[in-house]
């Protein structure tokens, strides 16, 4: 197997859920923005980037968030706790963020019209609260991105989905007509050994149609 290949299997095998950080130990800044600069990179649907990220550092913040996160412990030992949120307002058809992200690639007018009426009709074909919805699956591109880049640098990391929203927004002074929180992930280094992994084999989990 080529140094590539291993150096990702490598970082999947040691990435798990964290349960509890050491909160003396902080992730330096250059190997922070290096995650974050995984996370920009990353793809997004109709190439909107939807996704805003708030990175607390604060301890006393960390301490009130903890409460709204059904107590966890992740959430006051991590080293950097990321809120991962939607932008509503902006990946509304027409609105001025998506002229902008369509007109950034320099089409002419009637191709930027016509793409933005593919957008109109996406979000149209969805559900009535689609643009909170579809914004988090792009959220969870980017959190993907970031925990294994994360743990290709030995960072360990933990999504929370168990929060109350509307609760950590109201702390966080969040408008919530122009965004709202998606998801949670702390990051930090580890106290306790990885426990045992139980994963399906992969012809449990995949099928071929040749």
């Amino acid at each position: 197997m080529n140094t590539t290949k291993q150096i990702l299997l490598d970082a999947y095998n040691f990435r798990h859920a964290c349960k509890l950080f050491d909160a003396t130990k902080k992730i330096q800044e250059e190997d922070f923005n290096f995650i974050l600069e995984t996370a920009r990179l990353s793809p997004t649907s109709f190439g909107m980037e939807g996704v805003r990220l708030t990175i607390i550092t604060n301890d006393t913040l960390k301490d009130q968030i903890k409460p709204l996160c059904w107590n966890q412990d992740q959430i006051n030992t991590c080293s950097h706790l990321v809120i991962f949120k939607t932008r509503t307002k902006d990946l509304q058809p027409y609105s001025q963020w998506t002229k902008e992200k369509f007109a950034q690639r320099g089409l002419p007018q009637e191709a930027q019209d016509l793409y933005m009426g593919v957008y109109e009709n996406f979000h149209t074909s969805l559900k009535s609260d689609d643009i909170y919805e579809w914004g988090t699956r792009q959220a969870y591109i980017l959190f993907s991105s970031m925990i294994t880049s994360a743990a290709a640098i030995k960072i360990d990391s933990c999504p929370i989905e168990g929060f109350e929203k509307e609760k950590l927004e109201k702390l966080l002074e969040l408008n919530t007509e122009e965004e709202e929180i998606s998801l949670v992930c702390a990051f930090g280094y580890r106290v306790n050994e990885q426990s045992k992994r139980f994963r399906l084999d992969t012809d449990m989990m995949c099928e071929y149609i040749k």
